[in-house]
């Protein structure tokens, strides 16, 4: 019994890091990760796709080249659209999203530019979601928690196990 709490509670911690790596080793490695919430860049870049943002130059930008920016100069929404002109002179981008009929509204100056998608992986944004709000948050401390409590469990029992070895019970001792 002890070896199946030390087993379960490894194999939680395990899983809880297999889930969250995606999210952190690319930050490290200087990314920004995005969750793709809208249909804009349907079929290649589905909606709950996690995205990878390598910070590069706008002025690097090619035709093509599917970028990410801020909405616009006060807002805090990042759009993943695909780059149709780059106005080096201008400092502006000119972009598309693959689902959507005309060139968006708006050119993107460059000072909103964040970077290249350089990776997409879909519908585990959804995970990033869940993980990152502060009911997965939660989750994820239970089930450090848990793993805790099961690998403390299996020491108990061991511990149990080398002090009665013959499995005598305590009462009939003497």
């Amino acid at each position: 019994m002890s070896v199946l709490c030390s087993a379960l509670g490894t194999l939680l911690i395990i899983i809880l890091i297999a889930v969250c790596v995606p999210l952190t080793i690319p930050q490290f490695l200087g990314y920004q990760v995005y969750t793709v919430v809208t249909g804009s860049m349907e079929p290649e870049i589905p909606v709950g796709s996690l995205v990878y943002i390598q910070r590069t130059d706008a002025a690097q930008a090619q035709p093509g080249d599917v970028v990410a920016f801020y909405g616009a100069r006060d807002s805090a929404a990042i759009i993943t659209h695909r780059v149709v002109e780059n106005h080096v002179v201008m400092g502006e981008i000119i972009t598309k999203g693959d689902a959507n009929q005309t060139n968006d509204m708006n050119p993107v100056a460059y000072e909103n530019f964040i970077g290249t998608v350089t990776v997409s992986m879909p519908k585990l944004g959804a995970v990033a979601q869940v993980l990152t709000s502060k009911d997965g948050k939660t989750a994820a401390a239970c089930v450090i928690g848990l793993a805790v409590v099961l690998h403390v469990i299996s020491i108990i029992l061991d511990k149990d196990k080398t002090s009665n070895p013959k499995g005598i019970d305590r009462k009939d001792r003497k």
